[in-house]
């Protein structure tokens, strides 16, 4: 069988390309595995990393709602409001003990190693600049 298919050429190119033609479709068979895997691979880090990620954001907020009662918090708890944003308290240190309002206190908490954001910096800026100020609005009388 194998002297008549390198006696004939067109039966030994027949049986080359052919050869070739499975090489190939298997190495191509082979690649989308290997790249299947690959993408499984990166897909699960993805998403490993997107928990952790969610998982410190959930534990930030959660620490920035319980931080009044931690140790070492500069104000009585029930001296300070949730903002939020763009800083996480106001305190009005001595209200809840009736005491007049001498100071207002803007309060960032934070958690590791996460550092102030831009917006945070700028009004950090702000009030150490003591460019601070009071407005009062009223609103339109609508039964006019």
């Amino acid at each position: 069988m194998l002297e008549t298919i390198f006696s004939d050429p067109a039966l030994f190119l027949a049986a080359a390309g052919s050869a070739l033609l499975a090489a190939l479709l298997v190495g191509m068979a082979l690649g989308g595995i290997i790249q299947k895997l690959k993408d499984t691979a990166a897909l699960q880090r993805e998403r490993d990393d997107a928990v952790r990620r969610s998982r410190a954001v959930l534990g930030g907020q959660f620490g920035e709602q319980l931080a009044p009662w931690l140790p070492d918090f500069p104000c009585n708890p029930g001296d300070v409001r949730f903002i939020g944003k763009p800083v996480d308290y106001i305190a009005f240190p001595g209200t809840a003990e009736g005491k007049p309002v001498r100071e207002i206190v803007l309060i960032e908490v934070k958690s590791g190693a996460s550092t102030l954001s831009p917006r945070e910096k700028e009004i950090r800026a702000a009030v150490r600049a003591g460019r601070v100020s009071w407005v009062e609005y009223r609103l339109p009388d609508f039964d006019r």
